[in-house]
């Protein structure tokens, strides 16, 4: 059998777990991961990582919770293993607090977390503004920490890594048989995609050893996640904005959000503060397609468009990523296997 050549493309944790798990499932595949940017710059490096969801209006919720299933399992694997501090995932709890009682009192995740239960009258007294609340744990993925070690699992599988930018899918036509695109908001421009839209994601890393555990309003808006070096403290949601540099307005919001929620923040020391844009799309695409590129049929799977659940969903869309790479090695002719 001639080895088929895969080329994935992104290197977030998207692009890594997918790369990861095609390298490590088929042995029949040679797996170079391309990219621009790795880690600490990538759009992953400035998400809290935090395992946890919101429902994708397109997509079956049953394949949502095969996803956000596969994710927990495969973190949570790694967080009681040796490997835990190195690849950089830990447990977590933690309360989510709404100002209102949502309409939908049980995430469809919430049997698939740790001790999911609503909060009592008591634990509620501490935020007064809000109606409503849960208890449970999860898991937090340190990403600068973790896309590092799938790197490094990646490469021990045999997998090769090219530090380029690639502009459109024809410069790989001619050196790859299967490509697979996990390029986040790149999709816009490398695959003509116009639902992926940049969501601005500000942050403050701060210092705050004394907070262990995580507070999340239900809205998305503020936030508190300790973390093993620092506290990710948040945040902003802004649809369609691509701005990267620092917007003194919102720091000043997040933090009087944030110091409502948790008073001791003030003694918290600021470390930095990122901004990222999260790949926005009505929900992620993970399908594959025939596409014409310098006069051959080329197979690409596509694997992108998370919004700011990429950590959560990340290697459940590798998983169907990978079936789909398979799909395309059983549809290639005889002649291009041999």
């Amino acid at each position: 059998m001639k080895t088929v050549r895969v080329a994935v493309v992104g290197a977030g944790v998207v692009g890594f777990s997918t790369a990861v798990c095609i390298v490590e499932a088929l042995p029949i595949c040679s797996v170079t991961l391309l990219a621009e940017k790795f880690s600490p710059d990538t759009t992953s490096d400035v998400a809290a990582g935090m395992v946890l969801a919101e429902v994708f209006p397109d997509i079956p919720l049953e394949r949502q919770r095969r996803w956000f299933k596969d994710g927990f399992d495969h973190l949570l694997d790694i967080a009681q293993s040796e490997h835990a501090p190195e690849a950089g995932v830990l447990l977590t709890s933690g309360c989510q607090i709404f100002k209102e009682v949502p309409a939908e009192m049980k995430p469809f995740w919430s049997d698939i977390v740790i001790g999911f239960r609503n909060m009592t009258d008591l634990e509620l007294k501490r935020f007064p503004n809000h109606k409503f609340g849960q208890v449970f744990t999860t898991l937090k993925c340190e990403c600068s920490i973790y896309l590092p070690w799938l790197e490094k699992r990646f490469r021990k599988a045999g997998g090769r890594v090219e530090q380029r930018k690639v502009n459109s899918l024809q410069e790989l036509s001619n050196n790859f048989d299967i490509i697979v695109n996990c390029t986040g908001l790149g999709s816009r421009t490398l695959v003509g995609d116009n639902q992926v839209h940049p969501i601005r994601g500000q942050v403050f890393k701060m210092e705050a050893p004394w907070l262990k555990h995580f507070i999340r309003d239900g809205d998305g808006m503020s936030y508190i996640y300790p973390g093993i070096h620092s506290v990710t403290v948040g945040g902003t949601k802004q649809v369609g904005d691509s701005r990267l540099q620092l917007d003194q307005g919102d720091s000043k919001s997040i933090l009087e959000r944030c110091r409502k929620l948790e008073p001791s923040l003030r003694k918290a020391k600021v470390l930095h503060e990122p901004v990222g844009l999260r790949p926005g799309r009505r929900s992620p695409r993970v399908d594959k397609e025939l596409v014409e590129l310098r006069g051959r049929q080329v197979p690409v799977v596509h694997n992108y468009g998370h919004s700011g659940w990429g950590v959560s969903f990340a290697w459940g869309t590798a998983r169907d990523a990978l079936g789909l790479v398979r799909q395309c090695l059983h549809e290639m002719p005889l002649q291009a296997k041999l």
